[in-house]
C-alpha cells in the first residue's frame, strides 16, 4: 500500500515556510492537500473574510497545480470528512498546522481520538505552553511575559522552509468539490507573493518609523499584515525572521526602538493566543470575574449609530466606517472606537466584539477579544476602568489635519480642519459660508462625552 499523507490546510495558506507540509512530504508515495469547508466556521465568517479565505484558496490551488497537484476541497464537519477519505484512498497519515482556539482544539482532540492526526506550529512562534512563569502557571500580564518571550531567540530567514519543488501525485480518481468564487477585499490581495511583498516593503523602510508613526490615522504606517497573519498567507515565523534582520540593520538606538516596538506587537499577538489558550471562558464571560456584573445599558439606537459611524464624533465616525468599507481598521482607530462604545455609550464589549468578527477581514477570536476586555477594562492585564478616550483629543492628536476623518467622513471634508473634528463648534455665519448644517448633514452627537465619562465611572463602581 502506498503511504498518503493529508497536508490538512486551515490557517496555513502557503507552500514557503510550511513546517505541515514539510512534514507531511517525509515519505509521502502520494498527498492530498486538503481543505475543508467547516460550517461551524464558515457560517461565523464575516462576508470580506470569507472573501478572503476563499481568493487565497483559489490562489493556492493555482500554485499547486503548476506543481502538479491540486487543491481537495471537501465539505465538514471535519471528522466525518477525513473518515470519508479514509474509506476512498485507506489508512494515511492526516498533518496539520496547530490552532488554538476553543474550537480548532475540541474539533482536533476528536480527530486525534480516531486517527493519525499531527500537529505542527504555524500561527504563533511561541506555542502556549512554551511562556509560563517558574511555577508552570500562565501569565496574565503582557510585560513579564514578553521579557519571558524575548528572552528566547528571534528566528532569521534562514529558519524558514522553502516552497517545495515538487509534491507527490494525488490518488487516481479524488474527488473534489467546487470552491465559491470570490476576489479579494480592496486593498488586500490574497496571494503569498502579496504577503511577502508587502512584508518585505516594511521591514526594508517603514518599519524604522513605526513606533513614531504607528498611532497617526492619517499616515500609512503600519504594516497591514494582520490579514496575511490571519490566514497564515505568512508564518508569524517569518514575520519575525524579517524583523530580526530589520534591527539587526539599524544603526542607531532610536532605530532600534521603532523596529522593537513592532516586534513587541507580534508578542502581544501571541500573548492574547496564549490567553484564549489558557483561559477559553475569555470568550463568553469577563476574564476578570468581579467585572461580570457591569449595568450595561440596553440602547439598541446608540448601539446602530456607532456601528454605522453616526454618532456625531469625527473620529469614531470615521474609524466605523473605514471598517464598513474596507474590512479593516487602524489598530489606534480600533482603541478609540471600542472605547467610545464601553464607556462613553456604556453598552456591553461583546455587542463591539460580535460586530468586529462580523466585519474584519483580519478577524481573529483572540486578538480581536483580547483587545475588546483590554478596553472594556475586563481583561487580563487591561486598561483600568476609568481610562476612558476623549475621542476629540484623540482625533486632534492622532489625526491632526483631519485628513483621515475627510476621507471617510465625506460630509465634512470642506469644513476647516478644526471643525472637522469639533463640528458643532461652527458660529452661524460659518454654518452658511461653509453650507454646512450640523443636524442635517451630519448628525448631532448622541451623548455628551463629559456627561457619559461620569456615567460610566459610576456604573464601573457599582458592579458589585
Amino acid at each position: 500500500m502506498p503511504h498518503t499523507h493529508i497536508w490538512w490546510i486551515r490557517r496555513d495558506l502557503r507552500l514557503h515556510d510550511n513546517q505541515a507540509l514539510f512534514s507531511a512530504l517525509q515519505g509521502a508515495d502520494q498527498l492530498i492537500p486538503l481543505f475543508i469547508i467547516e460550517p461551524e466556521l464558515m457560517a461565523q465568517a464575516a462576508p470580506k473574510r470569507r472573501a478572503f479565505l476563499l481568493s487565497a484558496l483559489a490562489e493556492l490551488d493555482r500554485q499547486l497545480k503548476a506543481l502538479g497537484s491540486r487543491l481537495i476541497v471537501r465539505q465538514g464537519p471535519a471528522l466525518p470528512a477525513l473518515q470519508a477519505l479514509t474509506a476512498e484512498v485507506g489508512t494515511l497519515s492526516i498533518f496539520a498546522q496547530e490552532d488554538f482556539s476553543p474550537f480548532a482544539r475540541q474539533r482536533d482532540a476528536a480527530v486525534a481520538e480516531m486517527m493519525d492526526l499531527k500537529r505542527y506550529p504555524g500561527v504563533v512562534f511561541q506555542h502556549p505552553e512554551s511562556i509560563l512563569k517558574a511555577d508552570g502557571d500562565p501569565y496574565i500580564v503582557y510585560t513579564p511575559y514578553k521579557n519571558s518571550w524575548l528572552g528566547h531567540p528571534l528566528p532569521t530567514p534562514a529558519d524558514c522552509l522553502p516552497s517545495p519543488g515538487y509534491l507527490p501525485p494525488l490518488p487516481p480518481g479524488l474527488e473534489s468539490i467546487s470552491l465559491p468564487t470570490a476576489a479579494s477585499p480592496d486593498g488586500f490581495p490574497a496571494t503569498p507573493k502579496a504577503a511577502l511583498g508587502r512584508l518585505t516593503a516594511f521591514t526594508d523602510q517603514a518599519i524604522r518609523q513605526y513606533n513614531s508613526q504607528r498611532n497617526r490615522l492619517d499616515l500609512d504606517g503600519t504594516s497591514r499584515l494582520s490579514p496575511y497573519l490571519r490566514f497564515g498567507l505568512i508564518s508569524a515565523r517569518e514575520a519575525l525572521a524579517h524583523a530580526h534582520i530589520a534591527r539587526l540593520r539599524t544603526q542607531t538606538d532610536a532605530d532600534r526602538a521603532e523596529v522593537q516596538t513592532w516586534i513587541n506587537e507580534l508578542v502581544w499577538r501571541e500573548f492574547y493566543t496564549a490567553i484564549l489558550y489558557h483561559f477559553p471562558h475569555v470568550l463568553k464571560r469577563p476574564f476578570r470575574e468581579d467585572y461580570q456584573h457591569i449595568p450595561w445599558r440596553h440602547a439598541p439606537e446608540d448601539l446602530a449609530a456607532w456601528q454605522n459611524g453616526q454618532t456625531g464624533y469625527p473620529v469614531v465616525d470615521a474609524c466605523m466606517r473605514q471598517l464598513i468599507a474596507t474590512g479593516w481598521m487602524h489598530n489606534r482607530g480600533r482603541m478609540i472606537a471600542a472605547s467610545f462604545l464601553t464607556k462613553d455609550l456604556l453598552i456591553n464589549w461583546q455587542e463591539g466584539e460580535a460586530w468586529f468578527m462580523h466585519n474584519l477581514v483580519d478577524g481573529d477570536p483572540a486578538a480581536n477579544n483580547g483587545g475588546w476586555q483590554w478596553t472594556a477594562g475586563t481583561g487580563t492585564d487591561a486598561a483600568p476602568y476609568f481610562r476612558i478616550f476623549n475621542p476629540i483629543t484623540q482625533g486632534l492628536k492622532f489625526d491632526p489635519q483631519g485628513d483621515f476623518i475627510a476621507r471617510w467622513v465625506p460630509e465634512l471634508r470642506h469644513l476647516p480642519t478644526p471643525f472637522r473634528h469639533e463640528p458643532w463648534k461652527l458660529k452661524p455665519e460659518q454654518t452658511d459660508q461653509f453650507g454646512f448644517r450640523l443636524g442635517s448633514d451630519y448628525p448631532q452627537r448622541i451623548v455628551d462625552h463629559a456627561f457619559a465619562r461620569q456615567r460610566t465611572l459610576e456604573a464601573y463602581k457599582k458592579r458589585n
